[in-house]
């Protein structure tokens, strides 16, 4: 595993590098404390580096600031696959003991892991979110805040000008724990999902997907690529489809400077984490492409989780959602009229404000 990362004067407050068991590394990055213990999942799989668990720790800050929650950023890095039932178990165990003294980060899931994962570290060290509802928590996968969160914050860009969200054609990107969830979420608030794409393949139907059916098949399936009320296309194409909106909702740098030309889309909702560059938002901006970052556009889990961590439960929580996923949504295209900056630049603006204020009321001796 790599060992570098940006650094500046927001953070890494602390990087962690563990070896788990059977000789499995794992890294933890805790960016910034100024506003709590730092919550941020657990992503799992192979070749993940120390640069991009900071990038993720960096977008938690970020994302947790501007939802108004009294935590910090972090994330954590396995560099392995999921593997068998058994030896996912036991890597999530280790990883659990390996993080037992730091107590200023709060793991969640992410990709790779799940609410049974995070059952497995709280059972090792009392300290997890995301968790099954049989334990108290409030399974934020299983319940879809994410994606739910997703399509509050199209609701809330429909009310400010852009398009309806019913009747909207939305292409998904990535049909897992957050598209899946953001397909049916903004179906039944009426939009039409034409294309699904999972890493295997993709499907679409220019008359509309039927999501519940789609969501049912990907159950059994190994892609939705093969779903009978559509037509198998090549994956990546269903980034250049017609539509109004698109949701990349698979893991990071899925749109750059190589193919932002390609996209159709009046607006981008970001529900991975860093699905689009730097320089591919600049490029979408400049073409008039309303592109909403993944610190506003998929900011419910992470709500859903502070909820959790607090004791609310279910309502609350979605509560929540709605109420900070909205305000914030409007307060961002509000700055964005006013200072003509594109969206990311606005939304780190917003996320700073609130960073500065409570760093000065930090010791700084």
């Amino acid at each position: 595993m790599q060992a570098s990362w940006p650094a500046d004067e927001l953070g890494p407050a602390k990087v962690v590098f563990l070896r788990l068991c059977f000789g499995i590394d794992a890294v933890v990055v805790v960016d910034n404390l100024a506003l709590g213990p730092a919550i941020g999942g657990v992503r799992m799989r192979p070749g993940i580096e120390a640069a991009e668990v900071a990038r993720l720790a960096r977008a938690m800050t970020m994302k947790n600031a501007l939802a108004g929650l009294p935590h910090g950023g972090g994330k954590a890095g396995i560099d392995a696959p999921s593997g068998t039932p058994a030896e996912h178990e036991r890597v999530m165990r280790a990883f659990g003991q390996a993080i037992r003294q730091l107590v200023e980060y709060i793991p969640g899931p992410d990709m790779g892991t799940n609410e049974t994962s995070m059952a497995y570290v709280h059972d090792e060290i009392g300290r997890a979110v995301g968790l099954p509802g049989v334990l108290g928590g409030v399974p934020l996968d299983e319940l879809g805040a994410t994606g739910t969160g997703v399509a509050i914050c199209a609701g809330v860009v429909s009310k400010s000008g852009g398009p309806d969200v019913a009747g909207a054609r939305v292409v998904i990107q990535g049909f897992g724990a957050v598209g899946s969830h953001a397909a049916r979420a903004l179906a039944d608030r009426g939009a039409v999902v034409i294309a699904a794409s999972d890493i295997q393949g993709a499907t679409w139907n220019p008359d509309g997907l039927d999501v519940a059916a789609l969501r049912s098949y990907k159950q059994s399936a190994d892609t939705v690529a093969q779903f009978p009320g559509g037509r198998s296309v090549p994956r990546d194409d269903v980034i250049g489809l017609e539509c109004e909106i698109l949701v990349p909702a698979a893991q990071p740098d899925v749109i750059t400077t190589d193919n932002a030309g390609q996209v159709s889309a009046r607006v981008i909702l970001e529900g991975a984490n860093l699905p689009v560059t730097r320089r591919a938002e600049d490029q979408l901006a400049a073409r008039g492409v309303l592109c909403v970052p993944d610190v506003v556009a998929n900011s419910g889990g992470v709500i859903c989780a502070a909820a959790e961590y607090r004791g609310a439960g279910r309502v609350e929580a979605f509560a929540e959602i709605e109420e900070k996923i909205s305000d914030t949504t409007a307060e961002l295209l509000d700055r964005m009229r006013v200072t003509g900056l594109n969206p990311r630049a606005v939304a780190e603006q917003m996320a700073r404000d609130r960073l500065s204020e409570a760093l000065a009321l930090r010791r700084r001796f």
